[in-house]
C-alpha cells in the first residue's frame, strides 16, 4: 500500500529534475558554458558598479536610467549585424574576438575610475557602456548558433535551462559580492575583477572546436540580414515570443531603481539582495524545470509566465521591507526563467540552421532591448512619482501588455510543438542529417 505513494513521489521528482544530458554529452557545450559563467560573474560586478558609480557622481534617477538608454542603439545595430555575420563567418572566431574586446572595455572602466576627475567620468561611463553593449551583441548570436550545432534537437530545452541556471547563479553570487565590493572597495576594484574573468573566459573559448560554415561565400550583406528579418515576420509564433518578452521587460524591468529602493528601505548595504533576488527565483525554477519537457503548448506557457512576472513585480512594490520585496522579486525571476525556457525551445526547435545566427540576433534584441528600455522607463517614472510608484505601475502595465499581445496573436497563443509545421520540418531535417 505504501509503495504506490512512494512511486508517485519518485516519478514527480524525476519529472522535476534538471536534464543535464547536454553537459554530459557535449565537450564544446561545457567549454562555452564555463566561459559564459566566468565572464558573467565579472560582468555582473560591473553591472552593479556602473549605476552605483553614476549615482555617486550625479545622484540622479534619470542619469542612472540613461546608462541603459546609451546601450540601446549599439545593441540593436550590433545584435542584427552579429546575427548576419554568424551565418556567414567563423562563429568561433567572432566569439573570441568579441570577448577580447569586452576585456578592453573593462580596462577602460578601470582607467576611468582611477585616473579621471569626477566630472570627466560621467561621459566616459556612457560611451564605454555603449561600446560594451555593442561587442556583447556581436558575440551572443554566434555563441547561440554554435550551441545549436553541438547539441541534439531534443536537448535544446534542457540546454536553455542549464544556461539559465548558470546565468542566474551568477546573478545571485555576482550582485551579492558586487554590492559588497563596490560599497567597500569602490567601482575600480569591481571593474578590475571583470578584466580577470574575461581573461579566464578566453582561455576556455580558444579550446572550442571550429564549427563548419553554413555559407561558403563568407559575406554578411544587408540583403541577408533583411532575409532573416522577413523570415521572422512571416512566422507569428516567433514574433509572439519576441513581442511578449519585449513588452514584459519594458514595463516591469527596473534594476535601475534598486540603489534608490535600498536607500528608501534603509538597507543600503543590502543592495546586492535586490539585484540577486531575481536570480534566486530563476535558479529554483531552473533546478525544477524537468516538467517543462512535458509541456507542448509553448506559446500559452510563455504568456502565463510573462503575466506572473508582472504580478510578482507589482507585489514587490508594496512590500514594507527589503526581504519581502526580494521574495516577490524572486517569484518574478522564476516566472521569467520559465518564460525563457519555452521561448528558447520554440526558437531552437523550429529555426533552420541557415537562419540560426540571424534569428539569434533578433532574439538578442527581444530579450536585451526590453531591460534597457525598462531601466530608462523606470528612471523616468521614478522621477515623476518615486521608486515604488515606478516599480508598481510598471508591473501593472506589463500584465496589461501581455494580455493584449495574447489576444492579438492567436497563432502564437495556440502554438503546439506536436503539430507545428516548422517544428516537424526541423525534426525531419535533423533526422535525415543524422541518418546520412
Amino acid at each position: 500500500m505504501s509503495d504506490g505513494p512512494s512511486r508517485s513521489l519518485r516519478t514527480l521528482l524525476a519529472r522535476l529534475r534538471l536534464d543535464v544530458s547536454p553537459l554530459r554529452e557535449s565537450r564544446d557545450f561545457r567549454l562555452l558554458l564555463g566561459s559564459s559563467m566566468i565572464s558573467m560573474f565579472g560582468s555582473v560586478l560591473t553591472m552593479v558598479a556602473v549605476p552605483y558609480q553614476m549615482k555617486q557622481l550625479t545622484g540622479s534617477y534619470v542619469a542612472v536610467g540613461l546608462v541603459s538608454l546609451a546601450e540601446f542603439v549599439p545593441m540593436v545595430v550590433c545584435g542584427l549585424w552579429g546575427g548576419a555575420i554568424a551565418d556567414a563567418l567563423d562563429r568561433r572566431k567572432i566569439v573570441i574576438w568579441a570577448e577580447a574586446g569586452l576585456c578592453v572595455t573593462s580596462l577602460l572602466l578601470v582607467a576611468n575610475a582611477v585616473l579621471l576627475p569626477r566630472a570627466a567620468q560621467i561621459p566616459v561611463l556612457y560611451v564605454v557602456a555603449a561600446l560594451a553593449a555593442g561587442l556583447s551583441s556581436l558575440r551572443q548570436p554566434s555563441e547561440q548558433a554554435i550551441i545549436n550545432r553541438v547539441l541534439k534537437l531534443d536537448q535544446m530545452g534542457a540546454a536553455f535551462a542549464i544556461q539559465s541556471l548558470a546565468r542566474n547563479a551568477g546573478m545571485i553570487v555576482g550582485p551579492a559580492v558586487g554590492g559588497v565590493v563596490v560599497v567597500a572597495l569602490g567601482p575600480a576594484v569591481s571593474y578590475g575583477v571583470d578584466v580577470v574573468t574575461f581573461v579566464l573566459s578566453l582561455v576556455l573559448l580558444v579550446r572550442v572546436r571550429p564549427v563548419p560554415l553554413i555559407r561558403e561565400d563568407g559575406t554578411a550583406s544587408l540583403r541577408s540580414l533583411v532575409e532573416g528579418v522577413r523570415y521572422a515576420v512571416r512566422r507569428p509564433d516567433l514574433m509572439g515570443t519576441y513581442l511578449v518578452d519585449i513588452a514584459a521587460m519594458v514595463f516591469a524591468f527596473s534594476n535601475a531603481l534598486y540603489p534608490f529602493l535600498a536607500d528608501e528601505l534603509r538597507a543600503p548595504a543590502a543592495l546586492g539582495v535586490l539585484y540577486a533576488a531575481g536570480g534566486v527565483g530563476s535558479v529554483i525554477a531552473s533546478l525544477t524545470s524537468g516538467w517543462t519537457s512535458h509541456i507542448h503548448r509553448h506559446g500559452r506557457a510563455v504568456i502565463v509566465a510573462a503575466a506572473l512576472w508582472g504580478a510578482g513585480v507589482v507585489l514587490a512594490s508594496i512590500m514594507p521591507n527589503i526581504w519581502l520585496m526580494a521574495a516577490f522579486l524572486a517569484l518574478a525571476g522564476g516566472a521569467d526563467m520559465i518564460s525563457g525556457v519555452f521561448r528558447g525551445t520554440i526558437w531552437n526547435q523550429t529555426i533552420p540552421d541557415e537562419y540560426r545566427g540571424r534569428l539569434a540576433g533578433i532574439e538578442l534584441l527581444s530579450y536585451s532591448t526590453g531591460p534597457m528600455l525598462g531601466d530608462a522607463r523606470a528612471g523616468l517614472l521614478a522621477q515623476a512619482g518615486g521608486a515604488r510608484f515606478s516599480l508598481g505601475v510598471g508591473g501593472l502595465l506589463c500584465m496589461g501588455a501581455v494580455a493584449a499581445m495574447a489576444a492579438a496573436l492567436p497563432r502564437f497563443r495556440t502554438y503546439d510543438a506536436r503539430t507545428d509545421e516548422h517544428a516537424l520540418a526541423e525534426r525531419a531535417r535533423r533526422e535525415a542529417a543524422a541518418a546520412s
